[in-house]
């Protein structure tokens, strides 16, 4: 196919794709999704190798968020059945990240509800990840606490933060359609503070909530221009009790397509498998980390993940490697410059996730064998374990 072809050979160069042909990857059918992944496949091994770099989600602080955000099982006036807690002691996080990083998780985000931290949240954080630098080493830390103002990345990033997240989530054009409590312009006025304060910027989308494949391409191509490390790819978990939760939009199939265009746009950037893989993926995950160079593991912010044994089981079957900290995760030209230079990518979302959306991953099992387009409410379990609870986590 010609157009896989001029994509592949501009992916080797970090050449932009033009929006028509990010367009024309989404619109490929499912008789040619293998050739699409294969294709893709190639400029992510020519970048990332067979590496596969695990991030660990930490939910600092549950529930109660004022923002309205409508994907959001945290957001306000939420019916979901969430857990709701306050704010971790630092201790608590650190416990709760060491799980993870036995497990092999390179890099640790810490995540919380609210439009944005106070002063005094940004100092509680700060104490939070120097106890889990001090008890974890070589653990990187990102930190995902909504909208920053002047100064706060600058403590974070004196505190030993690596990286920040916060997501665009999808195209300024249907932002307001989202969320009205804040704006795109906020968020990226977020991930530009990231950027100026040092720290290695993560900013990423949700796929299935109903946006057009313009608007996929739009927020992608945002990215691209904003620049982060680290694009964390979200498949919307549509929670019972939020107004998304009858949007079931996505197949495996549609989902490695937008997969696929997101590496074609972001050739060199670490491209994150987040919420939602266990929901919408399903069966074909080990797909997507030809595709993909990052997932996190185990549980999500307020929903269960896949076990983290299977996670390691899964890239371990399909031929990869969990990337150790001894590797850089970024290719050398991006790390030796710019906004690459912290050595790896951000973690997942907010409030779509990167950092872990605040409604991601999916649980659960089925009972019998699903029909082709059947909503999987199934696989969607709220989390019961790990932080905020007496539970062991699933690292």
């Amino acid at each position: 196919m010609d157009l896989l072809n001029t994509l592949v050979d501009k992916g080797l160069r970090r050449e932009m794709p033009t929006r028509e042909e990010a367009l024309a990857v989404l619109a490929t059918s499912d008789d040619d999704v293998l050739d699409v992944v294969a294709a893709a496949g190639r400029v992510r091994r020519h970048w990332f190798g067979r590496r596969v770099k695990l991030n660990y989600l930490v939910n600092l602080k549950s529930g109660l968020c004022p923002e309205d955000c409508s994907y959001c099982s945290q957001r306000l006036g939420s019916k979901a059945g969430i857990l709701k807690y306050t704010w971790l002691k630092p201790d608590e996080a650190s416990r709760a990240a060491a799980a993870g990083v036995a497990g092999g998780a390179k890099r640790v985000c810490l995540v919380a509800s609210g439009r944005g931290p106070t002063d005094r949240d940004v100092d509680r954080v700060s104490d939070t990840i120097k106890t889990i630098k001090e008890q974890n080493e070589g653990v990187e830390v990102c930190a995902c606490l909504g909208l920053l103002s002047d100064g706060q990345a600058d403590r974070l990033r004196a505190a030993g933060a690596d990286a920040y997240n916060h997501n665009l989530n999808t195209s300024e054009a249907a932002y307001g359609d989202i969320t009205t409590t804040h704006t795109y312009a906020d968020r990226v006025d977020t991930v530009h503070k990231a950027h100026a304060a040092g720290l290695s910027a993560c900013s990423g989308l949700i796929a299935g909530m109903g946006e057009s494949d313009e608007d996929l391409v739009d927020v992608v191509l945002a990215l691209r221009e904003l620049d982060p490390d680290s694009v964390p790819v979200n498949f919307l978990i549509p929670f019972e009790g939020t107004p998304l939760a009858k949007e079931w939009n996505l197949t495996p199939q549609r989902c490695l397509r937008i997969l696929a265009m997101v590496r074609f746009v972001c050739p060199d950037v670490e491209v994150r498998i987040a919420g939602g893989r266990e929901v919408h993926l399903r069966t074909l995950q080990p797909l997507a980390l030809h595709l993909a160079n990052s997932v996190f593991l185990g549980d999500y912010l307020t929903s269960e993940g896949q076990a983290g044994r299977a996670d390691l089981e899964m890239i371990a079957d399909a031929g990869f490697e969990v990337e150790g900290t001894d590797r850089l995760t970024l290719p050398e030209h991006r790390v030796s410059g710019g906004c690459g230079s912290h050595e790896s990518a951000g973690c997942g979302s907010r409030e779509g996730v990167g950092c872990g959306s605040h409604e991601e991953g999916g649980a659960g099992g089925a009972s019998s064998a699903p029909h082709v387009g059947e909503r999987r409410t199934d696989l969607v379990a709220v989390r019961r374990r790990g932080a905020g609870t007496d539970l062991a986590p699933n690292a």
